[in-house]
């Protein structure tokens, strides 16, 4: 059933007309969602007598809602078809939704009214939910200034409105350059150890220009399979360097926006009262604040360093004996290690995607999903996508009852946003009249496409990756909380990896793998001895990593804590200073890696890129209530939904862990795990 417009991005469909989408849709639509939430606020201040939860508090969260999932459905138009048009029409409805939303959040007639309620009888008798919820969006508004004197407040909504289309061109200049970069190779001989797939996909990007030869680019399948497996040292390094410099000079030059980015949230952290833009955002954080945060990374820095200068040994020792690379390059670092890979475990790249065909790989994570979490998946007609490449799934309880809809986007496109991510476009779940609102999601990605009619052949990698985002899906579609802004994602955000990562393990595992793991040509399982062969494996440059990981963490909080914009120069060259401890060689901190930062720059991950290694603590702990034969035992994965999936933002963070693990997170699991019990620097250090 339609909205009363036409237009189609006020669609309340439970699958939303996204074919019917033109960017001349984008602002009307906003606009008139801002206009309906405007008088719907309007009316809840100005109303008088004794008020209850249902006349304020939902009440607010309805107008919320209506208008969010108009802009959510432009915001990720803008992501998979980013147009010219589109990206006109998105800039121009960002900046009227993010200052109605600055004006609510600090709105002071909504403000006395919240408090006012807060302080009745009726607030007294709300369930634990409900208080909680009440009491989370009063601490919200305050966050936002709402305390703040009018003058404040209005400089505060200013500089949200400026950082939101600071991030959009951010994020636009980083998916310009990636698209402009592309480098022609005409000798065939230059093609050496490039895989099959690699080769035919950069044969049809030149056919497709009236080209003869093989066209790499910088989107994630070209990229990956140059540095990991190309021999023509010269190849990698075109494509490394253009990497590494993405918008970091040229027409799309990021680094004037790094620099108004950094100042404008620190500006705002000190209009709000906090030291640093890091403070602000780490004040709700499991990991508890700022030196919380900065000590996790260090303190994890230090148990990888001794594994990790031991694999730096290894890889330079066997490029300069094996493949005789002295010194070793950036551009050499990705190469030597799958070469290294090969030589000790026998284990390569191109014959594992043998066994990892997109279609097989699905339906293994949805019969997981149904083991484990009683869900069923059946895929279904969209006619309403936005693109021929876009599947459709409905997803069913153990209940029958339809709990979600979500839409799969895999592969790369010169108008689609590079990365991998799940969002969540309708937030669902019970409604008060014991009826289920389906919640509705989608997943996306830059996977390595399939050639002609052939199917999508998975690196490893790709697999794992696919796990990830299903985790964060089944973190929405399992959400069973009555409201929506407590919901998946309002989790602190150094917990909401933790379902994202903990189903990548699964993916190490025999038993699982049997589910999906079958070769595209035979049907055959993969063999055990292969699997062994990957799980021996698994460790191999895990502390590489692993440091790496902590080097983008180390350089945001850096970024966020320390860098000062009135007094410290250049903040590309600050960030490649702070990244230096944490390379192979000092000299790989050398590029412009921060000016394609998008996680940070145009995410939510500001001051918060630890939370990725913080969530794996979380995963590789929780794991191991699933090992040890009960990978697919279904009351474990019951309690996982119970105490995790299904509650989002209902209890603390650290409460729902220890509701599952019956205490608080391990960060040993981690270092076994991933280093094998790797010691602290200056113990000794064991294979």
């Amino acid at each position: 059933m339609h909205d009363h417009t036409d237009n189609p991005l006020r669609a309340r469909d439970q699958r939303p007309p996204f074919a019917s989408m033109r960017a001349d849709h984008v602002v009307p639509a906003v606009d008139a969602a801002i206009a309906e939430a405007q008088a719907a606020l309007d009316a809840l201040v100005a109303r008088s007598g004794a008020r209850t939860y249902h006349d304020t508090v939902a009440a607010l969260d309805d107008l919320v809602e209506r208008v969010g999932r108009v802009y959510r459905y432009a915001q990720h138009l803008s992501a998979v078809r980013s147009t010219p048009e589109l990206r006109t029409a998105f800039a121009d409805a960002q900046g009227r939704f993010q200052r109605f939303t600055s004006r609510l959040d600090t709105h002071q007639g909504l403000y006395r009214t919240l408090r006012a309620y807060a302080a009745s009888d009726d607030a007294e008798r709300l369930d634990p939910l409900r208080a909680r919820h009440l009491q989370k969006t009063l601490h919200s508004m305050r966050r936002a200034g709402a305390d703040l004197p009018p003058d404040e407040r209005t400089r505060v909504e200013t500089l949200r409105v400026e950082l939101a289309h600071a991030s959009t061109r951010f994020k636009e200049n980083v998916l310009d350059a990636t698209n402009a970069f592309s480098h022609l190779v005409t000798d065939e001989a230059f093609l050496a150890g490039l895989p099959a797939t690699a080769r035919e996909a950069a044969r049809r990007r030149a056919h497709d220009r009236g080209e003869r030869g093989w066209r790499f680019t910088l989107q994630a399948p070209s990229l990956l399979a140059v540095a990991t497996h190309a021999e023509h040292r010269p190849l990698r390094e075109a494509l490394i360097r253009a990497h590494e410099w993405r918008a970091a000079d040229g027409a799309f030059d990021n680094r004037p926006l790094v620099r108004e980015i950094l100042a404008k949230r620190r500006e705002l952290a000190r209009a709000l009262g906090y030291p640093t833009y890091a403070h602000y955002m780490l004040e709700d954080r499991m990991v508890g604040d700022v030196d919380g945060a900065v000590e996790f990374v260090r303190e994890l820095e230090r148990r990888t360093r001794p594994s990790f200068e031991r694999e730096a040994d290894d890889v330079r020792a066997f490029a300069r004996e094996h493949l005789g690379i002295d010194p070793l390059e950036s551009w050499d670092v990705r190469f030597a290690f799958e070469r290294l890979r090969r030589a000790r475990f026998d284990v390569d790249e191109e014959t594992l995607r043998s066994y990892f065909a997109l279609p097989e790989v699905e339906r293994g994570m949805f019969e997981l999903a149904r083991r484990l979490f009683g869900l069923t998946f059946e895929a279904v007609d969209a006619p309403e996508r936005w693109h021929d490449d876009v599947t459709c799934f409905r997803v069913r309880d153990e209940a029958g009852v339809l709990v979600g809809i979500f839409y799969a986007d895999w592969f790369p496109r010169d108008d689609k946003v590079g990365g991998a991510w799940m969002n969540p476009l309708i937030l669902g779940g019970p409604r008060p009249d014991g009826h289920f609102d389906p919640h509705v999601g989608v997943m996306c990605g830059n996977l390595t496409p399939g050639i002609g009619d052939a199917e999508a052949l998975l690196s490893l990698d790709e697999v794992q990756t696919l796990f990830h985002e299903f985790g964060h899906l089944l973190h929405l579609l399992c959400t069973q909380v009555e409201i929506r802004a407590r919901g998946s994602f309002a989790a602190a955000w150094d917990f909401v990896e933790l379902p994202s990562q903990i189903m990548e393990n699964w993916t190490y595992e025999s038993d699982a793998l049997a589910l999906f793991a079958r070769h595209v040509e035979t049907g055959a399982t993969i063999p055990d001895e292969l699997v062994e062969k990957v799980r021996a494996a698994r460790h191999f440059q895990a502390a590489w990593s692993q440091m790496s990981q902590l080097s983008y963490a180390g350089v945001d909080l850096a970024l966020h804590v320390d860098f000062d914009p009135e007094r410290d120069d250049d903040p590309v060259t600050f960030a490649q200073r702070a990244a230096e401890p944490f390379q192979l060689d000092p000299r790989f901190a050398r590029t412009g890696f921060v000016c394609a930062f998008t996680h940070v720059f145009a995410g939510g991950y500001a001051a918060g890129y630890y939370s990725y290694k913080w969530a794996e603590v979380l995963d590789a702990d929780a794991f191991g209530r699933f090992a040890d034969g009960r990978l697919f035992d279904r009351e474990t994965g019951r309690a996982f939904v119970d105490s995790v999936l299904s509650r989002g933002d209902a209890a603390d963070a650290i409460d729902l862990f220890r509701d599952f693990m019956g205490r608080d997170p391990d960060v040993e699991a981690l270092i076994a795990r991933n280093l094998g019990g790797a010691p602290a620097a200056g113990g000794a250090a064991t294979d």
